[in-house]
C-alpha cells in the first residue's frame, strides 16, 4: 500500500499542481512531479479541490469522529427505546 497523506498535505499538493497547470504543464506531468498517480490527482481534486486546509482538516476530524461513533453504535445492543 502507498503512503498516506494528511488532508493539509493533499490541499497543499493540489495548490502546487494548480500552479503547475496554470504554467502550462499537463495533468500527468503535474501528478508525476507530486509523486502521485493521475487517478489519485483526479480523486483528490474531486474531494478536496475547493477546500482550504482548515476545511480539509475539519473534514478529516469529522470523518474520524463518525467512524468512532459508528463503532461504538455497533457495540451497543439493538434495542428500541421508547
Amino acid at each position: 500500500m502507498g503512503k498516506r497523506h494528511s488532508a493539509e498535505q493533499i490541499v497543499r499538493k493540489l495548490r502546487q499542481a494548480e500552479a503547475r497547470l496554470a504554467a502550462g504543464a499537463s495533468i500527468p506531468e503535474a501528478a508525476r512531479e507530486l509523486g502521485i498517480s493521475e487517478a489519485t490527482f483526479h480523486r483528490w481534486r474531486n474531494q478536496y479541490g475547493a477546500m482550504s486546509t482548515s476545511e480539509a482538516k475539519r473534514l478529516k476530524e469529522l470523518e474520524k469522529e463518525n467512524a468512532r461513533l459508528k463503532k461504538l453504535g455497533s457495540w451497543l445492543p439493538n434495542r428500541h427505546w421508547i
